[in-house]
């Protein structure tokens, strides 16, 4: 089956760079988990032999550190002064460390990690919160990304691009740096912990990195589904997302409004226990609104009125065609249009194909389907069938620009890429 005439690729990939590198906590544990009686003794055994080196040792040992490693990452000293400070409490009663000492057993305790090394993909996209240097009749947009590096932990990372007044799109050069942030703030509590991150103004949005920061995303922070949410006059981003444990999934939730400082909390509620909840840009009626797969098959409407809490819901849509007969589940948020809500699903047919489709819902009752689309708006083609996960095309949110849709979209769990939707074309194909 040929692709939908109204859709137009746009041969615009982002692909993981293995050369792109993070300094991230070693214990010699692996972060977050806490330390045991075992990693404590192995710590002091480490921060022991360094203390038992001269002076002059340190120094030269010291110097071969920053020599291998300094143009890689950015304030490297300090980032080693304030891991050996993160580890005092697992550290024995010890003098008073040098500067020396204390930036050379930070290193110890530091390990890097190449975060995209195995995939860029399922990413979103949202219109960046400064327009200024915007093409005259275009926007500037944030696409957000799943990256994946070893042991198959998933991080968060950004990429900023420019959408001309035609609907060409240009994606702004990488940072050669990474960057993972300071967390600012952290509260515990029966559900999990909730925590504040603080990325450096002199960090760009592409250097910048959310990598796992709590047991319950130990694994990986999974596809995140940002909005723009529209609140009267003060827009927030949220962005739901799969946080992994290794052993277990729940929702939770980050919430932005620069991009440089994040919240991430987790949910609560029935509705929770699963992923790929993706939320409404505006309120519905006074409360809160979100699709959400409960059951790993159908898609449901869920409301809130706190925004941290979902039970319930309803049906709202279940398999209907061949390309979605195993399962469906949604592309991102909502896009409000004229004539509705689109909602872009994903469908999972045989051979665990994934397709990319899209439902239109009223507008004042999202409860009501007005149209489906009866065939995949976006289905992998030919060359995009190979990859980590063959016959995959899969996007965790579009947005509006114009008079089209524009869809970054993952190729096989592997590279993302890009195509726009003529909406007008789009709403005649679903209602026909």
């Amino acid at each position: 089956m040929s692709q939908a005439s109204f859709l137009n690729r746009q041969g615009l990939n982002l692909r993981p760079d293995p050369a792109r590198v993070i300094v991230r906590p070693f214990k010699p544990a692996t972060e977050p988990r806490d330390l045991n009686p075992t990693d404590k003794m192995r710590a002091n055994h480490i921060v022991d032999r360094v203390l038992a080196l001269s002076s002059e040792a340190v120094a030269v040992q010291l110097a071969d550190v920053l020599d291998n490693f300094q143009g890689r990452h950015r304030n490297l000293l300090e980032r080693f002064e304030t891991r050996a400070d993160e580890m005092e409490d697992a550290f024995a009663t010890h003098g008073v460390f040098s500067k020396t000492q204390r930036q050379l057993i930070g290193a110890y305790f530091l390990s890097e990690y190449s975060f995209e090394a195995s995939a860029l993909f399922n990413p979103s996209i949202v219109p960046h919160p400064d327009q200024s240097g915007a093409p005259k009749g275009g926007s500037r947009f944030i696409v957000s990304l799943r990256a994946i590096g070893e042991g198959h932990v998933s991080s968060l990372t950004f990429r900023t691009g420019t959408i001309a007044a035609d609907g060409s799109l240009a994606v702004d050069p990488t940072a050669r740096l990474a960057s993972v942030p300071r967390i600012s703030h952290r509260v515990s509590g029966s559900d999990g912990d909730r925590v504040e991150l603080v990325f450096r103004p002199e960090e760009d949005l592409s250097e910048r990195v959310i990598f796992p920061v709590t047991e319950s995303q130990s694994n990986g922070i999974e596809d995140a589904r940002f909005v723009k949410f529209n609140d009267g006059d003060r827009a927030i981003y949220y962005a739901t997302y799969t946080a992994y444990s290794g052993r277990a999934i729940r929702s939770e939730l980050i919430e932005t409004s620069d991009f440089m400082s994040f919240r991430l909390t987790p949910l609560r509620g029935a509705a929770a226990h699963n992923k790929g909840m993706a939320l409404f840009p505006r309120k519905i009626d006074g409360r809160y609104a979100m699709i959400a797969r409960q059951d790993n098959e159908n898609l449901y409407l869920v409301y809130s009125d706190d925004l941290y809490t979902w039970e319930g819901g309803r049906v709202l849509l279940k398999p209907q065609f061949p390309w979605e007969f195993v399962q469906i589940g949604n592309c991102g948020a909502p896009i409000e249009l004229d004539e509705g809500w689109l909602l872009l699903t994903h469908g999972v047919g045989p051979i665990r194909k994934y397709s990319i489709g899209a439902a239109l819902l009223d507008k004042r009752d999202p409860s009501r389907v007005l149209a489906r689309s009866a065939e995949p708006l976006l289905r992998p083609e030919p060359s995009e069938r190979e990859g980590y996960v063959p016959n995959v095309v899969y996007t965790c949110g579009a947005m509006r620009h114009n008079d089209q849709i524009i869809l970054p979209y993952a190729v096989s769990d592997t590279f993302s890429s890009f195509a726009t939707i003529r909406i007008s074309a789009l709403i005649e194909a679903m209602r026909g």
